[in-house]
């Protein structure tokens, strides 16, 4: 597996590897995250994040397209995220 820092996205291979392995443990997995870090840090529910990744569910076409977006520019979420203002 390639090493990433928390600021890189995905490459074109860890892309192409989606199609075999659920996207988000791949996404999860290269920014070196646990799935509590990701679903924190994401705003992903930790059982909805363990149904993606364990296959017992999966992400709705809004939801692919969010993990799409985290893998290709995650700090540019984080930014979006965190800029949120409290509920």
């Amino acid at each position: 597996m390639t090493s990433h820092t928390d600021t890189d996205g995905l490459t074109d291979a860890d892309l192409k590897r989606m199609k075999r392995t659920p996207q988000a443990k791949i996404i999860r997995r290269a920014l070196g995250l646990t799935q509590e870090e990701f679903a924190a840090q994401f705003h992903i529910s930790i059982g909805t994040l363990r149904d993606w990744e364990q296959d017992r569910n999966v992400p709705d076409k809004a939801a692919e397209s969010y993990l799409r977006v985290i893998a290709k520019d995650p700090d540019a979420v984080r930014r979006a995220l965190s800029s949120q203002p409290a509920a």
